[in-house]
């Protein structure tokens, strides 16, 4: 089958591969219909992969339709449509089996928690895809939902949720969203979701920051972001601030920025393995931190149900289309943040 593979920094090759096949009963095959690039992605493609290997398809964000099942597979059957969530879980371990799939007790590295970030499962940027323990780790796809949304909702919008829960966001509070990518961006209506009066957005990108301005957040405007927020709230700081980057200086915004005794949640990747946390600052203004991996599996039911309610709408991050063949320029675009680029899908039937 083809598919796009990592061989280095800026490299993504589109290119043949072995068709995925079912090599334990508990096994599916799910051919892609939609496959969707993430920003984590973008970490590999910038030369910051999470292992060593080179050649390996990457991704993890996909829907599809079953075509193979083993035979211990009991929920599926080819022919169905499903989502596949980004986050994969072993099914056999007391947390897997409470949905947390990233906190695996099984998993021997996090590498073995996600499709696409090594060889050891490989992953959704291809015509197919091999899931293991497929009775967990697929999910049915109602009718009602698009391609383009359920490929938000495979990551990008849980990932979002679980910040904004994790950041405990109250009826009536004002919250930052640092970042306005797609996590950011369903960051924000997340946060509209739970209640929030006020959604404050900070992003570098000025075509970003008009974009969020549509879905009802006010962008932080001028090269001074602290001194921004700080005048938007009337120097008091958000109630609670969701960070979707991942950078050290992102980061540290987001302790700065939030008021006395409020809460900050970091979904965004970080792999500095020394981050000069100002436990000083933390102490004196009481505040909450929260950072951590999200369970999609755990997060999906309560997005699938505010999708169909049209409480949120995970499909208007979506910007960009191409072909699966196109997958290298689709890269390059992404990681260029030019043309208004939030969200690529691609497509392995074009």
């Amino acid at each position: 089958m083809k598919a796009l593979t990592y061989q280095g920094r800026h490299d993504i090759r589109y290119e043949d591969v072995p068709d995925p096949a079912v090599t334990t009963p508990t096994d599916a095959v799910v051919q892609v219909t939609t496959a969707g690039i993430c920003g984590s992605d973008l970490h590999i493609y910038g030369g910051n992969p999470f292992s060593p290997e080179l050649g390996y398809t990457p991704g993890h964000e996909c829907v599809g339709v079953v075509v193979e099942t083993g035979d211990q597979v009991t929920r599926f059957k080819p022919g169905d449509r499903v989502l596949v969530p980004a986050s994969v879980g072993c099914t056999l371990c007391r947390t897997c089996a409470a949905g947390f799939t990233a906190r695996c007790e099984r998993a021997k590295k996090p590498t073995d928690l996600c499709y696409g970030v090594s060889p050891q499962l490989p992953g959704s940027q291809a015509q197919a895809l091999a899931v293991p323990h497929a009775d967990v780790n697929l999910v049915h796809l109602p009718e009602s939902i698009s391609d383009e949304a359920a490929v938000v909702l495979t990551d990008n919008a849980p990932t979002a949720w679980y910040g904004c829960r994790r950041a405990r966001i109250q009826p009536g509070e004002t919250v930052l969203v640092i970042g306005l990518g797609p996590v950011g961006l369903m960051a924000a209506q997340s946060a509209f979701a739970m209640g929030a009066a006020r959604v404050l957005g900070a992003d570098l990108v000025a075509e970003r920051r008009a974009f969020a301005a549509t879905l009802g957040v006010e962008p932080v405007e001028g090269e001074d972001a602290r001194t921004a927020i700080r005048e938007m709230t009337a120097g008091r700081g958000p109630d609670a601030v969701v960070e979707a980057v991942g950078s050290d200086a992102t980061i540290e915004l987001a302790l700065k920025a939030v008021r006395q005794a409020g809460r900050v949640s970091v979904i965004g990747v970080s792999q500095n393995k020394a981050f000069p946390f100002h436990m000083g600052l933390a102490q004196v203004k009481e505040l909450e931190f929260a950072i951590g991996l999200c369970s999609i599996h755990y997060e999906l039911p309560a997005l699938i149900a505010l999708t169909q309610a049209g409480r949120i709408t995970p499909e208007v991050v979506v910007s960009h289309r191409f072909a699966l063949s196109e997958g290298p320029a689709a890269y390059e675009l992404f990681s260029s943040r030019a043309d208004g680029v939030r969200k690529i899908l691609l497509d392995p039937a074009r």
